[in-house]
């Protein structure tokens, strides 16, 4: 997810501001402060780096490196704060790049230039030490921790996308279902209502043919039964609008003489283990509740026989006469485990079923229930809107939720593997987009560390045999200032370091000295990252033959 554009800039400003305030406070400690090299310069590198990263930041790393590479010519120490802008730019370039292969193409560049710096100006050790240590370093890490930092950004808005998209999708399903189901509906309507008034209009022709009746009567007979021929017209009209379009289920025309003693003998007939009772004298009930009750049979059924094939079915009608509803509970056992009990994805009869119940003003369970799983429903002996149409929106949304049976518990075992409300074919690709995120994340994490675990074991082991030489190759000032020439080495041993400087430089070497004599190096200080001055004696067989100082 993008920034917004004055956030964006308020953090390019405090990352200015913070660049330029730790180049003020190193040029204000250096005891020999150059301006256009230690100002001046660092500045104007942070003030363009700092945008250059936001578009171009492999410009930005190339940029800071070649301050760092200038900074080596410095002959008093090649340590300087301008490896802070370095190490920054190059965690902005591991955040805003998303390939490796140009940003590693770039670090490895500002390395070779730096020690390109080295080997033109014969630096010497210690300036080579810090290009190949705490060059790498200020390079490698900070991209790697900036890549690491990309690749979570990723994973999390690359998710929340994920929940947005299966949530519209999961909207979709349910609505798509509920207009279906609504057409279905319409269609009873239309068999119900188009029944009533044919006979209507039947019975008015017939007493327009009676003889009893005057013209006007007969007149006006013949106007009712055009009025109501028309409504049938205008009824049917409208209910092939809603049926037709690709969302109409091939279930949708059930025959109106079609009924739930019909529908278990075909049941029977077909080799389902069906066990069915009625309870209560049935009373009359509207069509649409007779269909509802049909309905709720039917899905029943159909999902036992497709998710739990060869387990009883048990099948309950009970009519409350005093509270004047009809309960209909289907209950069958647990699918046998194994290949013939896997649930086949898609299917959205109970979320259909549960839009129908709730229209008619019932209710409507599904889920498991000791050892399977059950559809129940309540439906009044007369259909009834819903009571609040929040009150629907809850039911539906809990249906969903806890969609029973087969297709509920289909959907949990989706939304518990996948971690989110998936159906069909997006809970795989959802898995897989979610995996090679992490596995994306999980390698550059690894990287993050593995990376600099291996250039640790190539440099640590140099770095602290060079500091080791550093250090013990170190004759204190008032010591030398002890040594006297033609004193012997045993007279001398105990102001002498155990071991002298073995990496003096060339000019050094090369300084006159007195003939027949052997010169041996000792640096004045012991700090590592600076340029001191060196002592040189110069033996003749045992004896000090000459003592110098060389300034660097």
């Amino acid at each position: 997810m993008t920034a917004p554009a004055h956030r964006r800039l308020l953090g390019d400003l405090a990352l200015w501001a913070a660049l330029c305030g730790a180049h003020v406070v190193w040029f204000r400690g250096d005891p020999n402060p150059s301006v256009t090299r230690d100002l001046v310069l660092p500045l104007l590198v942070a003030t363009a780096a700092v945008p250059l990263a936001r578009h171009r930041p492999t410009a930005a790393v190339a940029l800071a490196g070649a301050l760092c590479a200038a900074g080596l010519a410095d002959a008093t120490s090649p340590a300087h704060v301008a490896v802070l802008t370095l190490g920054t730019t190059s965690c902005l370039l591991g955040v805003r790049t998303a390939g490796a292969r140009t940003p590693l193409l770039v670090l490895a560049g500002c390395l070779a230039a730096a020690l390109a710096v080295c080997a033109v100006l014969r630096a010497g050790p210690v300036w080579w030490f810090y290009t190949l240590t705490v060059l790498p370093t200020a390079l490698l890490l900070p991209w790697l921790a900036g890549r690491y930092w990309r690749g979570r950004t990723e994973l999390v808005s690359g998710g929340w996308r994920l929940a947005r998209s299966l949530e519209e999708r999961q909207r979709f399903v349910a609505e798509r279902a509920r207009l279906t189901e609504r057409a279905d509906i319409a269609a009873d309507m239309h068999d119900s209502l188009g029944h009533a008034l044919s006979l209507a209009a039947l019975r008015a022709g017939a007493l327009e043919l009676s003889p009893a009746l005057a013209a006007r009567d007969r007149e006006d007979l013949a106007e009712l039964r055009g009025t109501i021929a028309d409504a049938v017209d205008q009824l049917r009209e409208t209910v092939t609008v809603l049926r037709t379009g690709p969302d109409a289920l091939p279930h949708a025309a059930v025959t109106p003489a079609d009924t739930v003693e019909a529908l278990l003998g075909r049941a029977v007939a077909s080799g389902v283990p069906v066990r069915w009772e009625r309870e209560g004298p049935p009373p009359a009930l509207s069509p649409l509740i007779e269909r509802g009750v049909y309905r709720v049979v039917r899905e029943a059924l159909t999902n036992a026989v497709k998710h739990a094939p060869g387990s009883t079915v048990q099948v309950r009608i009970t009519h409350d006469h005093a509270r004047d509803h009809t309960r209909v509970r289907v209950v069958n056992a647990l699918p046998v485990p194994g290949p013939s009990a896997v649930r086949p994805v898609g299917g959205h009869g109970l979320a259909g079923l549960r839009e129908r119940v709730t229209v008619l003003g019932g209710t409507l369970w599904t889920g498991p229930y000791e050892d399977g799983f059950h559809v129940s429903a309540t439906l009044p002996h007369r259909a009834t809107p819903p009571h609040d149409a929040g009150e629907h929106d809850a039911a539906k949304d809990g249906g969903e939720q806890d969609v029973g049976g087969q297709d509920g518990g289909e959907q949990k075992d989706r939304t518990k593997n996948s971690g989110g409300p998936h159906t069909g074919g997006s809970a795989s690709e959802a898995a897989r987009r979610l995996a090679q995120v992490r596995r994306s994340t999980r390698l550059r994490l690894a990287a993050a560390f593995a990376i600099p675990a291996g250039a640790a074991l190539f440099f640590v082991p140099a770095a602290v045999f060079l500091a080791y030489q550093l250090s013990t190759g170190v004759l204190a000032p008032s010591r030398y200032e002890e040594l006297h020439v033609g004193g012997t080495r045993a007279e001398l041993a105990e102001l002498l370091p155990a071991r002298p400087f073995p990496y003096p430089p060339d000019d050094a070497r090369a300084a006159p000295r007195p003939p027949g004599t052997e010169c041996v190096f000792y640096r004045s200080n012991g700090n590592l990252l600076a340029e001191v001055d060196l002592y040189r004696l110069c033996w003749s067989g045992p004896r000090l033959a000459a003592k110098d100082v060389l300034v660097p």
